[in-house]
């Protein structure tokens, strides 16, 4: 009798470890929903149109020790866009168009600057 009453605690605590494992899960999956809806609202959705001028981030230069070297280079002008961020740019010196990430790109405003002075 001893054994069969040790059988059904035993069922009873794998259900009940098997109903905190289910219940994990769906934790972790609202989570991670919760967590991509902010990360998703907290990008900057960044558009630039054609014959604009850009700055592109060199990451060559965080290897280089110095506070006060921009990271930036250019202005590079905007050639074409297409879909899913991927820009092709054009040097002012050259004629020689590259594709880059929108990501690593920021508009340049010196034109506008310059203007209003």
């Amino acid at each position: 009798m001893g054994f069969e009453k040790a059988r059904v605690e035993r069922k009873l605590q794998l259900q009940e470890l098997e109903c905190f494992r289910l219940e994990a899960y769906e934790n972790s999956r609202l989570y991670k929903e919760i967590v991509r809806v902010v990360h998703d609202k907290n990008i900057k959705h960044r558009e630039f149109r054609h014959g604009e001028l850009v700055l592109l981030y060199n990451s060559r230069l965080r290897l280089m020790p110095g506070k006060l070297i921009s990271r930036r280079e250019g202005p590079y002008r905007v050639e074409k866009a297409e879909p899913y961020g991927v820009f092709h740019l054009r040097p002012p010196s050259s004629n020689k168009i590259f594709k880059v990430n929108g990501h690593y790109l920021k508009l340049y405003h010196g034109e506008k600057m310059k203007d209003n002075k």
